[in-house]
C-alpha cells in the first residue's frame, strides 16, 4: 500500500503546473494562452520573464528529482527499481497532470531532474548534452529531444543498467511529445531559439 501511495504521490507532485502557476502569479497572463500553449519553460521565456523562465525550469527539475528522494526514503526496500518508477511517475504526472485534464508539457526538465538525482553522472551528462546541443543549434526541441536520447545510452556506457531501460521509455515519451517538432524539423521548418517565430 505504501508503495501505491508514494507513486500517487509522485505523480500528483508532477503534476503540478509551475510554469502555470508562475506566470499567472506574476501577471503575465495564462501560459496555455501564449506562444505554443506548453507549460515549460520554453514558452515562459516567450512572456519575457528570464526569471520566470528559470524557475520554471528548476521547478520543473526538481520534481523529478523529489520523487527520486522520496522513493529511497520511504521505500528504500525497493532501491533503484522504486527510484525509477518514482522518477517516471513524476514526468508521467508532468506530461500528462490531472489539474490539467492531462495535457500537459513535454518532460525534458524533469526526465533531467529525475536523472540527476539518480546519479549526477547522468544528469550531468544530460545538461551537457542538452545545453550543449542548445548552443550548437539554437533549437530549443533538438537539444531537449538528444539530451533524453542520450540518458539511457550513458546509463549503459556508466555502468547503470537498472537505470537504462526506465530512461529509455522516459525518452520515447519525450520523443512522442514532441512529435510536432519532429515533423517540423524534418520539414526545415522548426523555429530557432530568439527568432520570431519560436514555437518548440
Amino acid at each position: 500500500m505504501t508503495v501505491y501511495l508514494l507513486i500517487l504521490a509522485v505523480y500528483l507532485i508532477g503534476s503540478i503546473p509551475f510554469g502555470v502557476i508562475l506566470t499567472r502569479a506574476m501577471g503575465a497572463g495564462d501560459l496555455r494562452q501564449i506562444g505554443s500553449g506548453n507549460i515549460g519553460a520554453t514558452n515562459v521565456l516567450r512572456t519575457g520573464r528570464k526569471g520566470l523562465a528559470a524557475a520554471t525550469l528548476l521547478l520543473d527539475g526538481a520534481k523529478g528529482a523529489v520523487a527520486v528522494l522520496l522513493a529511497r526514503h520511504f521505500a528504500p526496500e525497493l532501491g533503484n527499481d522504486g527510484a525509477m518508477i518514482a522518477g517516471a511517475a513524476a514526468m508521467i504526472g508532468h506530461c500528462y497532470p490531472v489539474w490539467l485534464r492531462f495535457r500537459g508539457g513535454k518532460g525534458v526538465a524533469t526526465l533531467g531532474g529525475l536523472a540527476l538525482a539518480l546519479a549526477w553522472p547522468l544528469g550531468l551528462i544530460f545538461a551537457v548534452v542538452w545545453i550543449g546541443t542548445l548552443l550548437l543549434s539554437r533549437i530549443s526541441s533538438l537539444g531537449g529531444m538528444t539530451a533524453a536520447v542520450a540518458a539511457p545510452v550513458a546509463a549503459l556506457a556508466l555502468g547503470y543498467p537498472a537505470y537504462a531501460v526506465g530512461l529509455a521509455g522516459l525518452a520515447l515519451i519525450v520523443l512522442w511529445r514532441h512529435r510536432a517538432n519532429i515533423a517540423r524539423l524534418r520539414a526545415g521548418t522548426e523555429p530557432r531559439v530568439g527568432g520570431k517565430k519560436d514555437a518548440a
